[in-house]
């Protein structure tokens, strides 16, 4: 939203006091052209062929932002089995849903599988039922590197007391199952926290990563997860995704190298595609004075 000749006006040059008098309020307005460019600027700073953007709907699962970032080439990050099916309703196909969900029963993890979309698994027990029901089902693994990263102790989820991921040191007990089974490793997975801004940190994360991806053979991706931070006021500071994108870039080409093939490179941002793209409209109710302040009460 901007000033334009006095008046607030949104992208595109659309009034939103016409949108209050259409539609009523409250209400809540995106705009695409926001998420457009912080999803085109994402494919900028990773440039690598094999790029997939997942959208992670929990930021927001507006039907209509879903079928949007759709157009867009993105594909779905999920943690609820509603997640995932609000999805499949926005026309994602199954495979280009990723559903990681944490504590849930094997009965929900069951219904995923029903509907085919891609299963992240971060619990050793969990591994273990998936592979005695579905052997031959592709599975990601969610890795926990230990990582305190975020921008505060509630949004770190990648640290060693974490309820996320398997423990990077837990890893040979992830090879005992997946052997015993004769499971389908496709990817391996990370996500360290939200509001990150130390992009050292983060790459501290990846290096991990990498390090235990090394030692599955047969995988299709590598899920750096997400963690963007945006501004929320003005000249707030925000993640320099630019400098993230290059160094992260080069070293999972050296990967790539080392690996033996070109694997596909995955994100999930969340906050990052969607924050700044909204605008809740309310109308004022009542002003109220009284002997100490002015309030505006509004119909939210």
């Amino acid at each position: 939203m901007h000033i334009e000749n006095g008046r607030y006006m949104l992208e595109g040059g659309v009034d939103p006091l016409r949108l209050a008098e259409k539609y009523g309020c409250p209400l809540y307005v995106y705009e695409t052209s926001t998420i457009k460019r912080q999803y085109d600027r994402l494919h900028r700073a990773f440039k690598l062929k094999k790029l997939k953007i997942n959208y992670a709907c929990k930021a927001l699962n507006n039907i209509s932002v879903l079928k949007y970032l759709r157009s867009l080439g993105a594909g779905l990050d999920t943690v609820s089995i509603q997640e995932v099916r609000i999805g499949l309703i926005a026309g994602f196909k199954p495979e280009e849903i990723i559903y990681t969900p944490n504590c849930v029963s094997i009965e929900e993890i069951s219904m995923a599988v029903e509907l085919g979309v891609k299963i992240n698994i971060d619990n050793l027990s969990i591994l273990e039922q998936f592979g005695h029901l579905y052997p031959h089902y592709p599975v990601c693994i969610r890795i926990n590197p230990h990582i305190m990263a975020g921008g505060n102790t509630k949004i770190s989820v990648g640290h060693i007391d974490s309820k996320f991921g398997i423990s990077f040191h837990q890893t040979p007990h992830i090879h005992r199952i997946v052997k015993a089974h004769d499971m389908v490793v496709e990817g391996i997975h990370m996500h360290t926290g939200s509001d990150i801004l130390d992009i050292d940190v983060f790459l501290q994360g990846a290096e991990i990563l990498l390090q235990v991806a090394e030692e599955f053979k047969d995988l299709q991706y590598v899920d750096f997860g997400s963690g963007f931070k945006v501004p929320y006021k003005e000249d707030d500071i925000e993640t320099d995704i630019e400098e993230l994108g290059e160094k992260i870039t080069d070293r999972f080409r050296q990967f790539c190298d080392s690996y033996g093939r070109e694997l596909t490179l995955m994100f999930e941002p969340g906050k990052f595609l969607v924050s700044e793209a909204g605008f809740f409209l309310v109308r004022v109710n009542v002003v109220k004075q009284t002997t100490s302040t002015v309030f505006a009460g509004v119909d939210s």
